[in-house]
Order: C-alpha cells, then structure tokens, then sequence
C-alpha cells in the first residue's frame, strides 16, 4: 500500500514567500521612487514593443503603399512617409533597433571597462601608468568625432555602430572602474586575502568585482540611454544603421528634415520616442543609483 508524503512546509511556501518578497520589495521602490517606478514601467514597456515587435506593429516597416504623406488616421494612427510606409511601424521596429544597440553596446563595453579598470588599479605601476595615458589620449577626443572616425574605417552596419559605441564606452567607463576598485582594494578583508596566500586571480573575483558591482551597473544603467543617444545621432548624420532599415535617428535624418513642414509627423514620433525612453532609463538609473549607494542610504 503505498503512503503519500506530504511536501515540507518549506518547499510549499517557497515561491509563495519569494512573490511576497519581491512584491513587497518593488512595492518600497515605488514609494520612496516614484519616479524610478514610472520609468521602471515604461522601460518595461519599451522592451516589450521592441521584442513583440512583428506582432504588435500593424505593417511590415518596409512596405510601400500608394498613401505618401498620409496625415495621422484609423488607418495608419501616426501617417505615412514619402514612401508610404507605415510611421508608427517604422517606429516600432525603430524601438527593436535601439534595444539591440542599447544591449550591446553596454553588454560589450562593460566587460573591457571591468577588466581594464580593476587591473589598471590593482596592479598599478608602469602599467597603470601606460593604461590611463592611453585612456586620456582617447577621452581628449570629442566623442562623436571619434565615432564618426571609427565608421568612417569601418562603414556603416548595425555591428559597426555597436562596436563603435562599445569602445568609446569601454574607454570611458574603465576610469570609473578603476576608481571604484581602488576604493576597495586596501580595505581589510583584501589584505586578509593577500596574507592568506590567495591568487591574483581569486583576489579580483572573489573581493573586488563583487564590491564595485553597484557601481558597474549604476554607470551602465545611466549610460543605457546615452548609448541610444548616440545611436540616433549618428543615424542622424547619415553614420549610423544605413536605410531602408528603421532606426529612430534614421527617421529623424535627411528625410524628416526635408519633409518637416509638409508631413511634421514625421518628426513628432521619433522624437516624442526618444525623449520618453531616455528619460525613462534616466530616472530609472538615478533611483536605482540612490538605492545602492552606501553614502546615500547613510545620508537618508
């Protein structure tokens, strides 16, 4: 005859006790960030456009049709471009370009950052010295020349433009990594480490990337909208992510601009688009940065 067992306790309460913390914890957020909170939700938003974007735009973004320079209707809610393709679909696939470059771009810029700024700081020396020389030759360049430097040899081309974006960032970022591990690494449990014998290598995973983690995803959370900035303004310059392809900048460019008074929604989407999106990551970015701050958590 078989027995039934009943579940531990623990293991039936368990996702039950986790929703109930994650609610209550997103519900804190909102209270003492209610800007965060909104900008958490239209960051949600943005992604799930960008993803679902073959199902929830109404016409292929490069389909032409007859209606050139169609006013805003039932049938095409936010009108038509010269060549009669849909605006709000070239506005939606134009949200799934900049999720790609806004993801990629800070993905690979994050990794040399890390790598470059811990190792600069921690062994320091000739090598550091040679590192940030190398850092300030590079950010003493204005930073769109130099993107339209590097497309320039490269050409244009979505991979192009990530790449473009992940070095000027990586760049940047790896002297705010390089600041944050050196706030670190003479800290006591480092020197325990030392003593004890650890390796370089555990030193660095173990006591130093975990400890400038808040900061890692501070920046890049920040710098989630700077990216898609930059993106625009190179498309807009005729640099970045080459037509017929959608993209917001692109949209804003040579096109919007010549038809700007016959057809001004043309300018209206990408534009109120842009502005929505980064100021969502802004605020986002600002909460979730007085959130893990330690000063300004001690401050409250």
């Amino acid at each position: 005859m078989a027995v039934e067992v009943a579940a531990p306790r623990s293991v039936l309460l368990r996702d039950p006790g986790r929703f109930r913390l994650a609610s209550a914890s997103m519900t804190r957020f909102a209270r003492r960030k209610p800007l965060g909170a909104i900008g958490a939700v239209l960051m949600v938003v943005f992604i799930a456009v960008a993803v679902a974007a073959p199902l929830v735009a109404p016409y292929s973004p490069l389909e032409h049709s007859s209606e050139r320079l169609a006013s805003p209707s039932g049938e095409h809610l936010a009108g038509t471009d010269q060549f009669g393709r849909d605006t709000l679909s070239r506005l939606i696939y134009g949200a799934r370009t900049s999720l790609y470059v806004g993801v990629a771009a800070t993905i690979l810029s994050a990794i040399p950052a890390v790598l470059i700024g811990m190792s600069s700081a921690y062994f320091g020396g000739t090598y550091d010295y040679l590192v940030q020389r190398f850092v300030d030759t590079i950010q003493a360049l204005p930073g769109l020349i130099l993107l339209i430097t590097i497309l320039v040899i490269l050409g244009g081309g979505l991979w192009n433009v990530i790449f473009a974006l992940s070095f000027n960032r990586a760049i940047v970022g790896s002297r705010v990594m390089r600041g944050a591990t050196m706030g670190v690494q003479n800290e006591v449990y480092v020197e325990a480490a030392l003593a004890s014998g650890a390796t370089t290598l555990r030193i660095m995973l173990r006591h130093l990337l975990p400890n400038i983690v808040p900061t890692i995803i501070v920046v890049y959370s920040l710098g989630f909208g700077t990216v898609i900035l930059a993106e625009a303004s190179l498309s807009f310059l005729g640099y970045g992510i080459p037509p017929p392809s959608p993209s917001w900048g692109g949209m804003l460019a040579a096109d919007g601009r010549a038809y700007m008074f016959a057809a001004p929604w043309m300018l209206w989407g990408p534009t109120i688009a842009l502005a929505i999106v980064v100021f969502a990551i802004n605020m986002f970015g600002d909460a979730i940065r007085d959130v893990l701050d330690p000063r300004l958590r001690g401050s409250r």
